[in-house]
């Protein structure tokens, strides 16, 4: 851990943006620490997904943890084609362009690899203010989130990463190892701090019933493939179909491209589908209680792969949206077809495999991530370390 210095006294403020509910999850530990530091100022900026009504107006959740907002930035249009992606891109530079200008912060502290960030970092960077990454260096193949999030390290100058691996992918990037930090995930301390519910009290929380036996499901599109959305998603439903005596509790996908494709289909299904529960949204501690207690978690959302092996629970990854992500052995990797998403689902299902999620390494780290994170931050934020002038690190052949 590194040792604290005096700093120069002088108050500090960073800022911290939040566009999904996802995001917000995982920047949550690390906000409630960052309130607590008696020498940094630390605003919260929320946007995107988190202010539409259509994914949930997941905002609510951010005040009802009693965590001040400094900012809502509107950004999201009514469309999920990529020119409607593209522009609100626009409106995310234009908006944060002004709230930097306005609020200057020290610093900015973001995760991940959405479009949004992107659009932000980018407003940042122009702003000269240092940006700080959470997850960098990861792969997802089958995503446009590959290139943002590689796009975004480049703009940043710390870096906290999830995996030594990525560490290094991180400096393969020509980004100076004394900036870069493996952390681990935040997913893996939310599923092991978060008091979380019993069955009996997540039915009561989500109004339903979920059976003796129920699955997981967050299907997302897959942004590097043309219209495959729709097909893929009815693909996903027809293996569930197979499964009558099983509940399914489905989350809606996010705001990329065709992901309201992906939530028409599943609402028209729960005409037809009788074992079908579909929510918005279903917050951290509900969502993390939902996983803990179901046979298995399917589709092809990160958590499938950070958070969901920390229960020793199953999860059916379907497609090559998180190709190249590092993974337990609880994970089982399927194509976007009907018959390998069911039969998938049914190794998932069976003692074997279940015996063997329960004992899976999660790689992901030890559960400490949000005070390291907070620590490196202090260091570099109060000690007068900043210099976004920065050398690119050559590696040799």
């Amino acid at each position: 851990m590194i040792k604290r210095d005096k700093g120069d006294g002088k108050m500090k403020t960073i800022a911290v943006a939040t566009a999904t509910r996802a995001e917000f999850g995982l920047l949550r530990p690390v906000i409630k620490r960052l309130l607590n530091e008696k020498d940094i100022v630390t605003k919260v900026v929320v946007t995107g997904a988190h202010l539409s009504p259509e994914f949930g107006m997941t905002v609510r959740e951010i005040e009802e943890d009693n965590i001040a907002i400094d900012k809502k930035i509107e950004i999201l249009l009514g469309s999920d084609t990529s020119v409607a992606i593209s522009k609100s891109m626009g409106l995310a530079m234009i908006s944060f362009a002004e709230y930097f200008d306005e609020s200057r912060p020290d610093a900015l502290l973001v995760l991940g690899d959405r479009y949004e960030t992107l659009a932000i970092c980018c407003a940042a960077m122009n702003a000269r203010i240092p940006i700080f990454h959470m997850h960098g260096g990861e792969t997802t193949e089958g995503a446009v989130d590959e290139a943002i999030r590689h796009s975004i390290s480049k703009m940043s100058y710390l870096h906290f990463t999830s995996t030594e691996k990525y560490r290094k992918r991180v400096i393969q990037l020509g980004e100076n190892p004394e900036r870069v930090y493996t952390v681990g995930a935040v997913g893996v301390e939310n599923a092991l701090n978060t008091p979380l519910l019993t069955k009996e009290e997540l039915e009561k929380e989500l109004s339903c019933q979920l059976g003796e036996q129920y699955a997981v499901v967050t299907f997302h599109p897959v942004t590097l493939e043309n219209a495959s959305a729709g097909k893929q998603v009815e693909e996903l439903l027809k293996a569930v179909k197979e499964f009558p005596g099983m509940k399914f509790l489905f989350t809606k996908a996010n705001a990329d491209a065709d992901g309201r494709v992906i939530n028409a289909r599943i609402e028209e299904a729960l005409r037809t589908h009788e074992n079908i529960l579909l929510y918005s949204s279903l917050g951290m501690k509900k969502y993390l209680s939902a996983v803990k207690n179901a046979q298995a978690v399917i589709g092809n959302s990160s958590s499938g792969i950070v958070e969901v092996p920390t229960f020793g629970v199953p999860t059916v990854n379907i497609g090559d949206r998180q190709k190249g992500r590092i993974q337990a052995e609880s994970v089982i990797n399927c194509k976007a077809e009907h018959k390998e998403i069911k039969d998938a689902i049914d190794k998932a299902m069976s003692a074997e495999f279940r015996n063997r999620a329960l004992k899976a390494q999660n790689p992901y780290g030890d559960g400490n991530t949000s005070a390291k994170i907070v620590n490196i931050i202090h260091e570099w934020l109060t000690g007068q370390k900043l210099d976004i002038k920065k050398k690119f690190y050559d590696i040799d052949f």
